[in-house]
């Protein structure tokens, strides 16, 4: 295993971003933050890759922030951590690849929201999620935008305010991971899910996770309006063209990957 914090591997349109502190549980301090803010920015910059598998070394996926930075900090040093974290959400759903979690053991707290976070999520059937600030004095609220965004109301709120764990069977149905599947086959199916998504026209993926975040910000009016303008663009784009025109002369499309 490398010894870099946070490294990617790419291979056939997939980039695999790892974190890799398993000695700390691969908790999210500034250093771990940053250091993937720059990675996932120059992967979302290359035209090569259509999807991004989130990866984190050992047997915890992420136990949250780095409580040792936390404690005893001033106002400014706390808001220089939260800040960072604020900006690594964002990206996650900025860059124009899809992000997938690959999700095993635990994910705490801001764990838990770099789940919420990414635009799907597989998760091994033992892991479990949690938002526990509230047991310690610190109310989960950064990790709180991304968990109420992705669950129901009162779901949410029962974890934020009681700090318990959350089953990956129960994290499915409350739609915080998208899959849940063997331990075992945590690696191949998220693979396979991250090649499923790369196999389309990147240029269409793109647009589209784009509109998604776009559209849920706004009325059902407004973004009835901007959608019809998003689609209209989408239709006579030359991978749109090219999609509709295989699929009724019955041939696979051959994506310029372009819109």
């Amino acid at each position: 295993m490398s010894e870099s914090i946070v490294f990617a591997q790419f291979d056939d349109g997939v980039a695999s971003v790892t974190i890799n502190r398993p000695s700390t549980r691969n908790a999210l301090s500034r250093e771990v933050m940053e250091d993937l803010i720059d990675t996932l920015t120059e992967v979302g910059q290359r035209t090569d890759v259509r999807a991004v598998i989130l990866i984190t070394a050992g047997h915890v996926f992420s136990s949250g922030h780095d409580l040792t930075e936390i404690r005893g900090a001033d106002l400014e040093t706390q808001q220089t951590t939260f800040d960072a974290c604020a900006r690594l959400m964002q990206l996650i759903q900025s860059i124009p690849q899809p992000v997938i979690a690959q999700v095993q053991g635990v994910a705490t707290a801001a764990g838990c929201q770099l789940v919420a976070t990414c635009d799907l999520a597989v998760a091994a059937e033992s892991a479990r999620f949690a938002t526990p600030g509230v047991k310690i004095g610190l109310f989960c609220s950064t990790p709180m935008v991304a968990l109420s965004r992705a669950v129901p109301a009162k779901q949410a709120m029962r974890m934020l305010l009681t700090g318990d764990f959350v089953t990956a069977e129960d994290a499915l149905k409350f739609g915080l991971v998208s899959d849940v599947v063997a331990d075992a086959d945590l690696e191949s199916a998220t693979l396979e899910l991250a090649l499923k998504v790369a196999s389309a026209s990147s240029a269409t993926v793109a647009l589209g996770k784009a509109a998604f975040y776009e559209q849920r910000e706004l009325p059902v009016a407004d973004a009835y309006a901007r959608m019809s303008q998003v689609m209209a663009d989408n239709a006579v784009a030359a991978d749109a063209q090219e999609g509709i025109d295989a699929f009724l002369t019955k041939r696979e499309p051959q994506w310029q990957h372009r819109r």
